[in-house]
């Protein structure tokens, strides 16, 4: 099977997930997702594989995040214009996450990645 671990190097939590993959040998490709930012088709087929809503794809905990005051305007605004202001930062997106044919990994859950790779 093919994966997509789109992660952030200098966060610890996208490093741990990283040395899982790798300490269990299943093959990625790797994507810095500032360098090479998610793009707005690619988010919502994502969004849409994962089930989750998309909500749950912003990196709440972020800087970015707080200072665009993204709190509030998620709650009201629209799909397409929630999956606009995703695709502008890679920082704004939560991570790291896994891409797979059928299904999409948000976070590292250590158990989960466990329970779907393993």
């Amino acid at each position: 099977m093919n994966y997509l671990f789109i992660q952030y190097p200098k966060c610890s939590t996208c490093r741990k997930a990283k040395k899982w993959l790798e300490d269990n040998n299943i093959n990625f490709e790797d994507r810095h997702i500032v360098e090479d930012n998610p793009r707005k088709e690619e988010l919502k087929q994502w969004i849409e594989r994962s089930g989750f809503p998309i909500k749950k794809f912003f990196n709440t905990s972020g800087i970015l995040y707080r200072e665009m005051n993204l709190k509030d305007k998620i709650k009201t605004a629209e799909f397409e214009e929630l999956v606009d202001i995703l695709s502008t930062n890679g920082m704004l997106i939560k991570r790291p996450f896994l891409i797979a044919d059928g299904f999409v990994l948000l976070g590292f859950k250590e158990e989960e990645w466990k329970e779907r790779l393993l």
